[in-house]
């Protein structure tokens, strides 16, 4: 794990297990570690990396939460469910990718990934294969499609193929549901609506 954290600082990328799908990860501080993320994935930059977090103090640190954005992460983290907010703080001139207003954070429910995480602080992490091809559900899979690309792979086993986050965007008046996945647009909406105005 200590490796794993050196590597991702150094600006190498590393394969994290969450519970949804394998991880690439890169440290969003490092330079060049992103720009190395769309080349091993051949990920069109219109496809802004999310972060990941260990917390809710780390998601406020590079995301403007407000109360709608508060509530849901209350409700649905750790889980598959990425927020999509405003950027603030040292995200401001991370590159993410063509978005540069927003970010999308989520709170994984996976050991491993937050053990890193909480060495490494905030890591932009997406599906850990070749953009259109579909993620390896093990180790072996995911090194046999990108792992000319990887410095480190922490490896758990096989993910059992489930549904993916939940992605919501809380930036306009209005919570959009972007994609639905393990979290239902109803149950969103439920937890969003009964949100006091305001921020957090």
């Amino acid at each position: 794990m200590e490796a794993a954290a050196a590597a991702l600082s150094a600006g190498r990328l590393v394969v994290v297990p969450t519970e949804t799908v394998y991880g690439l990860a890169a440290d969003p501080m490092a330079a060049g570690a992103t720009d190395r993320v769309f080349a091993a994935k051949r990920r069109p930059r219109e496809l802004t990396l999310p972060i990941l977090v260990a917390d809710v103090e780390q998601a406020r640190g590079v995301a403007a939460l407000d109360s709608r954005a508060e509530a849901l992460a209350a409700a649905f983290w750790p889980g598959a469910l990425t927020i999509v907010t405003r950027r603030r703080g040292a995200s401001s001139s991370w590159d993410l990718g063509a978005q540069r207003g927003s970010i999308g954070v989520r709170l994984p429910d996976h050991p491993v990934a937050l053990s890193l995480l909480r060495r490494s602080g905030p890591l932009a992490v997406t599906s850990a294969n070749v953009s259109g091809e579909p993620t390896a559900l093990d180790c072996d899979g995911v090194l046999r499609d990108i792992g000319d690309h990887v410095a480190i792979a922490l490896c758990w086993g096989p993910i059992p193929r489930g549904r993916s986050s939940t992605v919501v965007d809380v930036t306009g008046t209005e919570v959009q549901v972007l994609r639905e996945g393990e979290i239902s647009s109803a149950a969103i909406r439920a937890v969003a609506e009964g949100a006091p105005e305001g921020l957090g």
